[in-house]
């Protein structure tokens, strides 16, 4: 399909980029390959019963990581295989509208491990990371404005800062909020040897130390939360917004933590199991600073560019615009072997897949290769999701009127572009409320919006005087009420429903869209491969984690075997390397360094 089909209604701004403030265009993702990149590509083909020390699918972050890791470890042979014309798979930068390079799914970088950074070299490869602080902005509509003058919410790394700006809205809560941060560092570092190491395989395969290393590390961490066990199990169990009504009373503050806690998952602050995945969301950290987030300098493609250089230059093939139509099984039950969807054959005794284990076990296995019971299993894996992503291109920065910016005209960015910017978050209801719809099919009447404008600290990714918006948004469901399918008609209506309640904070922000592109579950699930477009691999609840990530090993209710547990497999030689393995989603790279290392391991035997 050609650039001019896929860039439907947008009208191209002239040479000079004076770019017209009426050019609103919806641009359709129909296509997969419509867009210019700033992601490698890997020209090429293999040939035809070439043989591999091992075969990656996939070259999204952690195929990559893995790919890298295998040659570290002296793999002489790694081929990766991806399916796109780039690399990247959902860490992808890409120039939707001419000019404008959107990191096209993912979009900020907080949780890839330091250690992964050192071993891979990553920044000698490229990679630039801008740190943001503060780091969260949440304006309110003039109708939550206070009657004592406060009309934002913004959260930095600074003590005293952040306790000025919530002493508006509560003295209490002010003091509370250091208690708060504390509280969750100390649950980060007690949990952190755990998202470093391999789960307990209760198979316990392979060698004694393998098995004692990954016993150690339920022990170290368990020793660690020996003082907050209760509420640790609190926060496992009980929904965020009894967590956060624990430390706090005031809103937007409780709201604003709350969308931590439900980001990228079909949960609200009330659901049971959303306290984790408010912790899953502040264990990163960028430069030492816990809890930090950055953007990559030239987007999320510039940290997948860098995996790719690093993993190239320790020996690793790549080949892009190579999709794998099938596994190959031996007649011993082991892997053989990838076929593409030309039918070339491509041998190896090891794959690893960086698919989704839904996408790995249902559609690449050929039927009959899995036992029916491990195969019921994968098929219960829960791939909800609520995110549309929205990346829209802007020729000025939104002028919000809680914060209005006399430098607008002069295109500089004030502190409150540089954080995410929480939209439709002064109440805590208000999520509930949009995830209740949409858990009915329904378009949420004030959808939560979190929209970060990485051009504010990244001037490589956008004409000089305009601005990347990448807008997250939720709850939307895979499929609308009734059945309706989401076609390019309901995307414009979702689109301009969230352009229009932006305009409520920022007047004129509507007028200041040059183009744009909504990625809805279905095509998040098209074009990059996430199964029910969730960005997880599987949703990150307490049935899909650790020893059940995402699903329990056991094999019967009265049978004490169990399956192997991811990223081994039941079937010999293939391996799970995506976000489906512990410790789950992110641009995090553990589930590609842990599925190296065990391929490591038993190579060795």
């Amino acid at each position: 399909m050609s650039l001019s089909s896929v860039l439907r209604f947008y009208r191209f701004p002239s040479k000079q980029l004076v770019i017209s403030a009426t050019a609103i265009r919806y641009v359709s993702s129909a296509s997969n390959k419509g867009s210019s990149s700033s992601c490698l590509s890997y020209p090429g083909k293999p040939k035809h019963s070439s043989s591999y020390q091992a075969i990656v699918i996939g070259a999204g972050h952690n195929g990559l990581v893995a790919a890298a890791y295998l040659q570290l470890a002296g793999f002489k042979k790694v081929c990766v295989l991806e399916r796109r014309h780039v690399v990247g798979g959902a860490a992808v930068t890409e120039e939707i509208i001419p000019g404008f390079h959107f990191s096209r799914a993912s979009y900020l970088l907080s949780l890839l491990r330091p250690s992964i950074i050192n071993d891979l070299e990553l920044k000698k490869h490229g990679l630039k990371l801008h740190l943001r602080d503060p780091s969260s902005y949440t304006p309110l509509s003039t109708n939550h404005w206070k009657t004592e003058g406060a009309r934002s919410l913004t959260l930095s790394s600074d003590i005293e800062f952040n306790r000025k700006q919530i002493s508006k809205f509560s003295k209490h809560d002010a003091e509370a909020y250091e208690n708060y941060e504390k509280w969750l560092s100390r649950l980060v570092a007690a949990i952190d040897p755990l998202i470093d190491s391999k789960t307990i395989d209760l198979n316990f395969p392979g060698s004694f130390y393998s098995n004692v290393k990954s016993l150690m590390a339920v022990a170290k961490s368990a020793y660690k939360l020996r003082k907050e066990i209760g509420s640790f199990y609190d926060l496992m169990t009980a929904p965020a917004s009894k967590l956060l009504d624990q430390f706090f009373e005031s809103e937007p503050l409780k709201a604003t933590l709350a969308t931590d806690a439900v980001i990228g998952a079909m949960m609200g602050p009330h659901s049971i199991g959303s306290g984790y995945v408010l912790l899953h969301h502040v264990m990163g950290g960028v430069e030492g600073k816990q809890g930090a987030w950055a953007y990559p300098e030239g987007g999320m493609g510039a940290v997948s560019n860098a995996m790719a250089k690093s993993a190239v230059e320790k020996g690793a093939t790549i080949f892009t615009d190579q999709t794998v139509k099938e596994i190959m099984v031996g007649d011993d039950g082991s892997v053989a072997g990838v076929r593409l969807d030309d039918e070339t054959e491509i041998f190896s005794k090891v794959v690893l897949s960086n698919a989704t284990p839904h996408v790995t076990f249902v559609n690449l296995l050929p039927s009959g290769a899995l036992p029916e019971s491990y195969l019921n299993k994968v098929k219960s894996v829960d791939y909800t999701s609520p995110v549309t992503k929205i990346n829209v291109a802007l020729n000025a920065l939104p002028n919000f009127l809680a914060d209005p910016h006399q430098t607008l005209g002069m295109g500089k960015a004030a502190p409150h572009h540089r954080c995410t910017i929480h939209l439709n978050c002064e109440e805590s209801h208000m999520l509930n409320k949009a995830f209740q719809q949409g858990q009915q099919g329904l378009i949420p009447d004030r959808p939560m919006i979190e929209m970060t404008i990485p051009s504010s600290l990244d001037s490589t990714i956008s004409p000089k005087g305009c601005h990347v918006a990448l807008l997250f948004t939720q709850y939307t469901p895979y499929e609308l009420q009734n059945g309706v399918q989401w076609d390019d008609h309901w995307k414009e209506v979702y689109a301009k429903r969230i352009f229009q309640q932006i305009d409520e904070y920022a007047p004129g922000f509507q007028q200041s869209i040059v183009g744009y592109e909504v990625l809805t579950p279905p095509d998040l699930e098209r074009i990059f491969g996430l199964t029910g477009g969730n960005i997880f691999h599987g949703a990150i609840s307490l049935d899909q984690l650790y020893l059940s990530r995402p699903f329990s090993s056991w094999k019967a209710h009265n049978q004490r075997d169990h399956y192997p547990s991811l990223p081994r497999t039941p079937i010999k030689g293939l391996y799970i390397c995506g976000s489906g393995a512990h410790p789950g989603g992110g641009v995090m790279g553990t589930p590609g360094r842990l599925a190296a290392e065990i391929v490591v391991e038993e190579s060795r035997r």
